[in-house]
């Protein structure tokens, strides 16, 4: 059996093998590795870069998610259709059409939160790419009614932010990305999310948002299915890798150690690496954080873990419950958008299949025992209308949304690029054949300037990628509905899909292919 990890070369830490088609299986070296090479690979460059290579590269301007082949994935189930009858709609062939199904979804203890598609994008914090391409994203996502959350780190990292005696005063940076949001949301629905870590909490962050900045739902993170530590960015400014270790976080190295700076200054290296300190989670603690800030004015408040072990899931499901947590957001293995360190991505935690079929049986048997369920969100991976669909079946009736985060992600830079090219008058050829004017490229564009009137000048070609891709999104899942006789999202349930291996049917709990509908058929034949 081939290997499930590439383990010495990706284009994550841009290193690759000398012997290209000849790999050692479990070191992952070259099979003759020569004196006098250069170090092409991660073991040569991590002999002259160290540390640095733990790291996707280049930082600030690429996402990065694992490259592990995982033995059962999403892949592994597939979409059982049907031909009779429909649910939610009349079974009447001119009524049953796809543009009729709806998307939309309320979530939440008191179902208060509207969507307009079920998807969030989970906590986009302080790393330079999201910053970068917030507009493209607040936009985007406020005009598609999707959630959108704030990650961790963005005030303290934040160079005019206002803090004395360890509480935040000013926070400009977050202010931009509500507002923003807040700004192009339209007829209630989507909802914008504030996230915190410790850092985050130490500072009263999300008191302060919830306080002055109008912000309604906040999320306890745990952690998220890219790494088993705290946030981490690279800072290339001596001042402010400063600062940041005034403001309490781990910098390495020290930026205030003179030989440090001497180090520094001579570009012995040219970046600091700024850590968050990871989170002790205490049943207590929780449910006394989670009655303070509703008692600071939150109206929501969710909670997002990360891909640890079996026990600490178990925990995230009961501790939502006793809190009456809003939403409760599994990450599987794999993803990110940051810089999480690049093997923790690849070998570190639950897998999504693995991690959301514990997270539905746990949630399961607290609901049979009539305890309050929070509703779930699954993250890990997902990009497009079909791993929508098998999740949000994998874990009905509880999974109401999904997490997605690169694939926006990818939908706003691309949007953005496009319309840098359309400003310089260098439309690439592969996309000139739509045209070379917005309204020409971006197919929802004649749409949304109908809807929005003269502010449709004002949204980035950002927004536009990301509109663009969820409206994609939508008609997708809607024919995949469609074709399950399913025209809404609370009637799909887990005998929509079915699993193509027995491994993933023995994860799962979800029938193999073969064993669908066994005592159905019987009958029909017996009949």
């Amino acid at each position: 059996m081939s290997s499930l990890s590439r383990i010495n070369a990706s284009a994550a830490t841009l290193t690759k093998n000398r012997t290209e088609d000849s790999i050692v299986p479990l070191s992952g070296m070259c099979a003759t590795c020569v004196d006098g090479c250069i170090g092409m690979c991660e073991i040569g460059k991590s002999a002259y870069r160290g540390h640095e290579v733990i790291y996707p590269q280049p930082f600030g301007i690429i996402t990065a998610a694992s490259e592990k082949n995982y033995p059962v994935d999403y892949s592994h189930f597939n979409i059982m259709g049907t031909a009779v009858g429909a649910i939610g709609i009349e079974a009447d062939p001119d009524k049953a059409i796809f543009p009729n199904v709806s998307v939309e979804q309320k979530i939440g203890a008191a179902k208060a939160i509207k969507l307009r598609f079920p998807m969030v994008v989970p906590g986009l914090g302080s790393t330079n790419i999201a910053k970068s391409n917030w507009d493209g994203l607040a936009i985007g996502t406020a005009l598609a009614g999707c959630m959108l959350t704030i990650g961790e780190n963005v005030v303290a990292m934040d160079m005019t932010s206002v803090i004395k005696n360890g509480r935040i005063l000013k926070a400009p940076d977050l202010e931009y990305r509500i507002s923003t949001y807040q700004k192009w949301q339209r007829d209630g629905f989507g909802m914008i999310i504030l996230q915190a870590n410790v850092e985050d909490t130490r500072l009263g962050v999300q008191e302060y948002a919830i306080q002055k900045l109008g912000v309604e739902a906040v999320e306890v993170k745990w952690g998220q299915g890219a790494k088993d530590i705290g946030g981490e960015v690279k800072v290339k400014d001596l001042k402010k890798a400063q600062t940041l270790r005034k403001r309490g976080y781990v910098v390495l190295p020290d930026p205030l150690d003179p030989d440090v700076i001497k180090a520094f200054e001579r570009r012995s290296f040219t970046e600091f690496e700024r850590h968050s300190r990871i989170g002790m989670v205490e049943k207590e603690a929780f449910l006394k954080r989670v009655e303070e800030l509703r008692n600071a004015g939150a109206k929501y408040v969710f909670l997002k873990t990360g891909a640890y072990r079996p026990a600490d899931l178990a925990r995230a499901v009961k501790f939502a419950s006793e809190a009456k947590i809003d939403l409760l957001t599994v990450d599987g293995a794999g993803g990110g958008t940051g810089m999480s360190p690049w093997r923790m991505m690849n070998e570190w935690g639950m897998p999504p299949v693995e991690i959301h079929s514990l997270t539905y049986f746990y949630t399961d048997k607290l609901a049979k025992k009539g305890k309050y369920v929070a509703d779930l969100a699954f993250a890990g991976g997902f990009s497009f209308e079909d791993h929508i669909f098998k999740a949000i079946a994998l874990g009905a009736p509880y999974t109401k949304i999904v997490g997605m985060a690169r694939a926006p992600l990818c939908a706003a830079m691309v949007g953005k690029t496009i319309g840098k090219k359309i400003e310089e008058e260098e439309v690439p050829v592969f996309v000139e054949r739509f045209g070379n004017k917005r309204e020409e490229i971006f197919v929802t564009a004649s749409k949304l300037r109908k809807e929005l009137g003269k502010d449709f000048d004002k949204v980035p070609t950002g927004a536009l990628g990301v509109y663009t891709y969820i409206e994609r999104l939508a008609q997708g899942l809607k024919q995949l509905m469609t074709g399950n006789r399913k025209f809404a999202l609370e009637h799909i349930t887990r005998d929509d899909i079915a699993c193509l291996t027995k491994e993933a049917a023995a994860i799962s709990g979800i029938p193999y292919v073969m064993d669908v509908d066994k005592e159905e058929v019987e009958k029909i034949l017996n009949g």
